[in-house]
């Protein structure tokens, strides 16, 4: 007997809508983006840092303790910006600390050389991590702030080496390429940052109307498909049934009738499930029924042992189906009402002449004189089902649990 197939109801509630898993579906593709330009800025940045840091350490060749705390005060937020970028978590955090403080630093850089040292040919250390702090603000700020960072460093750069050179000419000509050359990079890494964000939020987007035209069609394509069924299964069987009741006259033709009842009852029962998929008369052995119930179990995530008694016998494949159909009914009742608790399963064999199932928990227990119309995992999904068939089902409930009997005799 082959395992019960996922409804169309199912299906459709495994698809991604959007809004609802935003982060894990909608923006994929807007995260695997930032975390590209991560890596790269923490790479780029790693070299431009090391060649810094290099020139720094030259150029502190004596006790300077204002030089020595501007470079704490830069390398320390560049390693934690590094870091974050390699990690993935915190980089807009650590980014815009990186990207704040060295535009402090750079401000406060006259204060930090020797107003002696004038040389134009030599760029000071903190010159190589101008684009540094663009690219931190590429990251951390908003695309306005980023242009800001982008076009105001290389000139606040520029009037820093000006004021160290006391606006002397040949401080003019150097510094004019350096600002000239930060800046068009600067705007260029912003611009490239913004152009891949715009690309990946634009897929992103496609993505998430793509599925949400998809879901629409899948709900209007399973409500058709349910309608027609439906339809079918109503003029067919039910519709059938009652007019061959209705015509009744004599012995044979009220069993003809209560033959079509049943039918009617069994495709009705089973049409959440799968419809004019009920089985056939074909004898199937009681081991399967443990079987069945075993991979119903696996499927529900419910912790219980089936356990096997009587004598292995063949019982028709449309009555073994109605059994582990009301049984697995009954099992998710007691996982999702009793959370499992004491789940106990009985299968108990007659040979060829019928089969017992009995489902139990330690549960709550409920009023079983109380189940309304509207229940149709009761009554529909056990009652009905094991009518179907000709079948019984009992269940008993109290405050020390629930125990569901299902059995089909030969008759």
């Amino acid at each position: 007997m082959a395992a019960e197939p996922l409804s169309i109801r199912d299906a459709w509630s495994k698809i991604p809508f959007p809004g609802s898993t935003e982060t894990a579906y909608e923006r994929f593709t807007g995260k695997r983006i930032e975390r590209i330009l991560a890596i790269v800025v923490a790479i780029g940045s790693a070299v431009l840092g090391a060649q810094a840091l290099i020139s720094a350490m030259g150029s502190l060749s004596a006790a300077d303790p204002a030089h020595l705390v501007t470079l704490i005060v830069v390398f320390v937020p560049l390693a934690a910006m590094l870091l974050a970028c390699v990690v993935g978590r915190g980089v807009r955090t650590f980014s815009g600390i990186f990207a704040v403080v060295y535009v402090l630093a750079l401000a406060a850089w006259p204060t930090v050389v020797d107003p002696s040292d004038k040389g134009a040919g030599d760029q000071p250390w903190i010159f190589f991590l101008v684009n540094v702090g663009v690219v931190a603000a590429m990251l951390a700020f908003p695309l306005w702030l980023q242009f800001a960072w982008a076009a105001g460093m290389p000139f606040v750069y520029g009037y820093v080496r000006l004021v160290q050179g006391e606006f002397s000419r040949e401080f003019w000509v150097t510094t004019a390429f350096d600002v000239s050359f930060t800046l068009i990079l600067g705007v260029v890494i912003v611009s490239l940052g913004w152009m891949f964000r715009s690309v990946a939020a634009g897929v992103d987007e496609a993505r998430g109307q793509a599925v949400a035209s998809y879901s629409t069609a899948a709900a209007a394509a399973a409500a058709e498909e349910e309608r027609a069924a439906m339809s079918a299964l109503m003029h067919d069987s039910v519709l059938a049934a009652l007019i061959a009741a209705e015509r009744a006259e004599g012995e044979r033709a009220e069993e003809l009738a209560v033959a079509m009842a049943r039918e009617a009852l069994t495709r009705l029962a089973n049409t959440e499930a799968a419809v004019a998929q009920e089985g056939s008369d074909e004898p199937v052995g009681t081991a399967q029924i443990v079987v069945e119930l075993r991979r119903a179990l696996s499927e529900l995530g419910a912790d219980a042992i089936v356990e096997e008694r009587g004598g292995i016998g063949l019982i028709p494949g449309r009555a073994a189906r109605a059994l582990v159909l009301a049984a697995r009914q009954a099992i998710g009742n007691a996982v999702s009402h009793a959370n499992g608790r004491g789940l106990h399963i009985i299968v108990e064999g007659h040979a060829d002449e019928g089969v017992v199932v009995t489902v139990s928990d330690t549960g709550s227990g409920f009023d079983v004189d109380s189940i309304g119309a509207d229940r149709l995992g009761i009554r529909a999904s056990i009652f009905a089902r094991m009518a179907g068939v000709a079948g019984t089902a009992d269940i008993v409930s109290d405050e020390h649990g629930t125990t569901v009997t299902l059995g089909w005799v030969r008759s």
